[in-house]
């Protein structure tokens, strides 16, 4: 099995390095960790519109830089800090995945960070793809 990390140095809150890959691909699945609403190694201001946004975006980003696409989720990993941002961020996700519904679980979760949403992904990508 080959396996193949995709940026191991990143920055987080205070730009204090992140000691883990923003993705690892094993066997033509692409494991893509949380994702935030940061930028620049800061949470960025704002309601969970703007950060679900930003979180997905970011998620989105790593996906193509690995060379896979929206529609290689498998399996999408949402937390929420207040479950009553459960709509609001369901409207957002549907804009990205509506036409490629994932598997998906979302639960509600105090955050190490403070934001309102982490979303983390497993996709899968055919060797002839």
């Amino acid at each position: 099995m080959s396996i193949k990390r995709c940026g191991g140095e990143q920055a987080g809150a205070g730009g204090k390095s992140l000691p883990f890959a923003r993705a690892v691909e094993a066997d033509g699945w692409l494991y893509v960790s949380g994702q935030v609403a940061m930028e620049k190694g800061e949470i960025i201001d704002g309601n969970i519109v703007a950060q679900a946004h930003k979180a997905i975006g970011n998620l989105l980003a790593i996906l193509k830089e690995a060379d896979y696409r929206v529609e290689h989720v498998v399996r999408v990993g949402v937390w929420l800090d207040d479950p009553r941002d459960f709509w609001s961020f369901n409207s957002i996700y549907q804009d990205y995945f509506g036409a490629h519904p994932p598997a998906r679980a979302c639960v509600q979760s105090s955050m190490m960070v403070d934001c309102k949403v982490e979303i983390d992904c497993v996709a899968d990508k055919p060797k002839d793809a």
